[in-house]
């Protein structure tokens, strides 16, 4: 994952996906936000979508490119969703992880039962 510089990532640490608003998880957490560049006082924000179909996407874009224009020096911010890396679930920060709970794949598991007495703990 790319290094996004603290400012934005601070910028960014308020605005979410709709599907994740209720647990508190950003954007940042989901670890859509691949990469965030500045020259001249212009922005390029690069977003990973957790989906081709996410019908928020066009929200997300906005919210994304107006935060990151009110961010000091930067006079013009441009978003641009990028495909030729797929969101996955390793992109997602600890915390989110732990509020999402996502389950491993069955291959994962070679014993069920032992693995719901674990998570069970």
């Amino acid at each position: 994952m790319s290094e996004i510089p603290h400012w934005a990532r601070q910028a960014l640490s308020e605005v979410y996906d709709p599907c994740c608003r209720e647990k508190g998880i950003s954007v940042v957490e989901m670890g859509l936000v691949r990469s965030v560049e500045t020259a001249g006082g212009r922005a390029r924000v690069e977003l990973l979508l957790t989906s081709g179909w996410c019908p928020f996407a066009a929200r997300v874009i906005t919210e994304v490119r107006d935060r990151i224009q009110e961010q000091p020096g930067v006079r013009e911010a441009e978003v641009e969703v990028v495909w030729d890396e797929a969101w996955t679930v390793d992109r997602l920060s600890p915390r989110a992880a732990r509020l999402l709970r996502f389950l491993p794949a069955p291959a994962q598991v070679p014993d069920k039962e032992d693995y719901i007495r674990r998570e069970l703990r």
